[in-house]
């Protein structure tokens, strides 16, 4: 696909925070669109997030079952966690490997990083490879309640797995199912 030579840059005439949250503060800007018009914009300001694929072998990788409330639901994912304020990812990563699943990795690989929700949000999440793994304990959050296994061998196990993390009400996939992408394109 050839760049455009277009400019579709939308310029901030105000912003206002409509919400606080510990979590999620949401925005509502008035912005000028490239033909002039104003326009409003209402988005969530995330403080940014990694995800973990951690592998115990060539073949294992560690996840993780929990509750999530918004979708009322159990769900399997890769562990994951928020940035604190001035955090580096890789210190996110590690630290939030061992909170979640107990384990630690000697050797770490940034994938790079996605905007998972670029309509509502400026959340930036950086996916990491963690292999090299020993557990040494978990210590999770208060009040953070999960499952922790291991599925093997993931390269020919995924699919099979991805078929069945359809809900059974909406038919809907679950996030983990781009996570279970980027586990098979290793």
């Amino acid at each position: 696909m050839k760049d455009s030579d277009n400019d579709y840059t939308e310029h901030e005439v105000s912003s206002t925070t409509v919400y606080q949250g510990a979590l999620l503060h949401v925005k509502e800007d008035s912005v000028t669109l490239p033909d002039g018009r104003p326009a409003k914009r209402e988005y969530i300001e995330h403080q940014g997030a990694v995800l973990i694929i951690p592998l115990l072998d060539e073949y294992t990788v560690v996840l993780e079952r929990q509750y999530r409330y918004p979708v009322r639901q159990h769900c399997y994912e890769l562990p994951a966690g928020k940035k604190e304020p001035g955090e580096a990812s890789l210190l996110t990563a590690q630290r939030e490997l061992k909170e979640e699943t107990g384990y630690e990795a000697k050797d770490w690989r940034s994938l790079g990083d996605m905007l998972p929700c670029i309509g509502y949000s400026d959340e930036r999440i950086e996916y990491f490879i963690a292999r090299d793994l020993s557990f040494a304990g978990v210590a999770r959050d208060e009040g953070e309640f999960l499952d922790v296994f291991t599925l093997s061998p993931a390269m020919q196990t995924t699919r099979r797995f991805v078929s069945k993390l359809r809900h059974p009400e909406s038919n809907r996939f679950m996030q983990s199912v781009d996570y279970c992408r980027i586990i098979g394109s290793i």
